[in-house]
């Protein structure tokens, strides 16, 4: 099978592409090798040309714009070709200006220049097929290499080998089209809060959290070498990380510009690339190290106890036990106001089941609902849809009688995990 590294780049509209798919036909072939365009799934299969050597064996395959019939073919044979990758580089090089942030979806963005020996982020385009079997674990991560999501990839599988991904959706499908084994994403930050976006793909998608992990976050002011923090006019980092400092930049007596970008590591890239002696980032020690940039002030986190917590994400889910503690995550909808969401709590605590989360977000297919049915003066309320995590193994029966019960009240239940919950002792980022 082929593989490919994750510097190598595509675009997301390869992906998602509509195709018609062909007549269904069945086939019985032996392995062999496919070559195979760019396509996301299909339920039917087509040849459009075969070979067939002296014993009567077909050699070759070329399907018509889809990949194979079944999920075995997927997963054995399935490699997606990536086209036209220098070409769009040396574009995007020759019409984006060093010092240049654009604004995408209401953040800014940066446009990167390589640093050799460094892996590039994976883009929806950069697909290869599974690893062989006894391979070495692939686990995919949102942002560039020095990211927090880094280090937490490392601290849930210490050999693993970890994979940027531009963005969070990237790393979703990356699981999903067995580019990556796993995928670590974080979910909620003990100072920023839940990320809503990940909590948003998880009902999107169709992936399992099979663990979770806890990383200490610290903060620091990364600049070129030589420059002083009076020279500085702006800082550049992620929202949530800008937000998280917001104070100490205040008392380090900073009179600068706070600029959002992707991630904490692709902004101290971006000032080592473009040679940017106004701008300094907030990121992680490690990058400081990767790109060649100086710590001008450590343990800039407002607060010391600044964790984030991630998920470990699966194709499939894995068994749950009761011999360790475990956490359970699901998503319910329901159409009857709050007081169903009252007896959803009830079930859990008459079990005595602890909750250690509750979210919720804007029911997409359904934002309003009417209260009643009067053509004049409706009362209208939002739709919700509720994340609750909750200390209890699906092997537990208490958990299952308080979901056989949950889902009589509710409209749609579905369980996103049950794991193993992050028991690994605590320690605090180091004080500045």
């Amino acid at each position: 099978m082929h593989s490919v590294s994750p510097s190598s780049g595509i675009s997301l509209k390869s992906l998602i592409r509509k195709t018609t798919p062909p007549p269904v036909q069945t086939h019985r072939f032996d392995p062999v090798r496919f070559v195979i365009q760019c396509g996301y799934r299909s339920d039917s299969t087509n040849t459009s040309a075969s070979t067939v050597n002296t014993n009567g064996a077909p050699t070759s395959y070329n399907f018509a714009g889809h990949v194979g019939s079944s999920r075995a073919d997927w997963q054995s044979s399935c490699a997606i070709l990536a086209s036209k990758v220098v070409s769009q580089q040396q574009d995007t090089e020759k019409t984006g200006g060093a010092g240049d942030i654009t604004v995408v979806n209401g953040h800014k963005t940066l446009d990167l220049v390589p640093i050799d020996n460094l892996p590039k982020p994976l883009t929806i385009t950069d697909l290869s097929p599974a690893p062989m079997h006894g391979s070495q674990m692939r686990v995919a991560y949102q942002g560039v290499p020095g990211a927090y999501s880094e280090a937490a990839a490392g601290k849930a599988y210490p050999k693993c080998e970890a994979i940027p991904c531009d963005q969070f959706e990237v790393a979703f499908q990356a699981v999903e089209l067995w580019i990556a084994d796993r995928a670590v994403l974080p979910v909620e930050n003990s100072l920023g809060g839940s990320i809503h976006r990940n909590y948003d793909l998880l009902l999107r998608h169709r992936l399992h959290i099979v663990g979770e992990v806890q990383l200490p976050v610290h903060h620091c002011l990364l600049a070129l070498p030589g420059v002083r923090k009076e020279y500085l006019t702006r800082v550049i980092s992620h929202p949530q990380a800008l937000a998280q400092c917001e104070l100490t930049l205040t008392k380090l007596g900073l009179n600068v510009s706070r600029e959002a970008v992707d991630d904490t590591a692709g902004a101290a890239e971006y000032i080592a690339a473009n040679n940017l002696r106004d701008t300094a980032a907030i990121a992680s020690a490690r990058a400081a190290e990767l790109y060649g940039l100086q710590i001008l002030a450590e343990g800039i986190q407002d607060d010391s106890s600044n964790v984030t917590r991630f998920v470990m994400l699966a194709r499939d889910p894995i068994i749950p036990r009761t011999d360790r503690p475990f956490k359970t995550s699901i998503v319910f909808a329901h159409d009857k106001g709050m007081s169903v969401l009252f007896k959803v709590l009830s079930a859990f605590a008459f079990r005595n089941i602890s909750l250690t989360k509750i979210e919720s977000r804007p029911h997409r297919n359904r934002p309003i609902r009417l209260v009643d049915d009067a053509n004049v003066g409706t009362a209208k309320h939002f739709e919700y849809m509720f994340y609750v995590d909750f200390e209890a193994s699906m092997a537990d029966v208490r958990a299952q009688n308080a979901l056989a019960e949950v889902q009589e009240f509710t409209s749609f239940l579905r369980v996103l995990g049950s794991y193993p919950m992050d028991m690994t002792p605590w320690c605090p980022s180091r004080e500045e």
